[in-house]
């Protein structure tokens, strides 16, 4: 199993201290390096920034928002990032959500299943650098009736061909994500319930192309806080799980809130999200049951975290992306250090 580190998103405070840390993954050893975007950084600008001051580690956008950009952008992006990083970056997709979508960018949320596929499909065939031609139900390249032409990127990526990844939760994007993509980036991830939530699709998807799941990266990220009161660092993720199962998308909408339903917290989902949304987000966070926190992150001794990496890769984990916990750059380094040293020690360094 290999390791990956997650900065999240860019301008909250902590950009200098993020750049060490992305350094300090790169010469630990990780594999990638991700970054997100909402609505303020944008992950491209940051992933180059990361790439020019690193040498070895990947980078990967987790994710570009499929609304942000036409699917020819985001080809044009992927292969420029992939030439100027020396062949390290990872591309990572996904739909945002409807508050996100049509409120930021005025895209209508809907059908997000075939938007995806379609997307995938117009940007693989721009980064193998054939004429792009498509149509479609969201697109149609080149327009008709008009002077639009078939074109070809012009960039020459490094390698024949970038690594796709999707973000996914439910089910039928699951097993989309297995059809279509090379790897599923996943959030709260519990090692006990992770091929019912999300494997057993991947899996479906897979068998649909007629694959296996060699080669298939199941890259779920997982925050990281090392020291021996585990109840005392399970708190320090209260505020972050309820945002997510609480308040992330609206009362219909919220992916997060379903998969802690289908993890067997369905009651508690309920109360969480209606205390976050009625403004009481302390009584939500209270509300979030311990085990649902410690089940989805790695808490604790090197010692535990080490047990709880090796039920990861038992599950199907290829690589488990490490989002550190701190309050300092020291603490944060630490816990990179720590994390590597909990690798080795569960035997799952390659």
């Amino acid at each position: 199993m290999r390791l990956g580190i997650n900065l999240g998103y860019w301008g909250a405070g902590m950009d200098a201290d993020n750049l060490a840390v992305a350094q300090e993954a790169d010469r630990l050893g990780y594999s990638v390096c991700w970054a997100a975007e909402a609505y303020g950084s944008d992950a491209p600008t940051v992933l180059s920034w990361v790439a020019a001051q690193t040498e070895r580690i990947d980078v990967g956008s987790a994710i570009f928002q499929i609304p942000a950009r036409t699917p020819a952008m985001t080809a044009m992006t992927a292969a420029t990032l992939d030439s100027l990083s020396g062949g390290r970056f990872r591309l990572g997709l996904g739909v945002s959500g409807p508050q996100v979508s049509e409120g930021w960018y005025g895209v209508k949320f809907d059908k997000p299943l075939a938007r995806t596929r379609e997307y995938v499909d117009i940007v693989r065939k721009a980064m193998s650098r054939e004429r792009l031609s498509h149509e479609g139900e969201h697109w149609t390249l080149p327009l008709p009736g008009g002077p639009g032409k078939a074109l070809k990127l012009t960039v020459h990526p490094v390698r024949e061909r970038i690594p796709l990844y999707i973000a996914a939760i439910g089910p039928k994007n699951l097993e989309q994500t297995g059809e279509i993509a090379d790897g599923a980036l996943l959030i709260f991830p519990s090692a006990a319930h992770l091929e019912d939530t999300a494997l057993r699709h991947i899996r479906a998807g897979r068998e649909k192309a007629g694959k296996t799941m060699d080669g298939f990266d199941v890259c779920p990220t997982v925050p990281l806080a090392v020291g021996e009161d585990v109840d005392a660092l399970a708190d320090l993720f209260r505020p972050y799980t309820a945002l997510y199962v609480g308040g992330m998308g609206s009362r219909k909408q919220n992916f997060y809130n379903r998969l802690a339903q289908r993890m067997g917290y369905e009651k508690e989902a309920a109360e969480i999200q209606d205390k976050y949304l009625a403004g009481d987000k302390d009584g939500a966070a209270a509300a979030i049951p311990r085990e649902l926190i410690d089940s989805t992150t790695l808490l604790g001794s090197v010692e535990r975290i080490a047990d709880r990496m090796q039920a990861y890769a038992a599950a199907g984990v290829t690589t488990l992306t490490l989002a550190p916990a701190g309050f300092t750059l020291d603490e944060r380094v630490a816990a990179l250090r720590a994390g590597v040293e909990a690798l080795e020690r569960a035997g799952l360094a390659q």
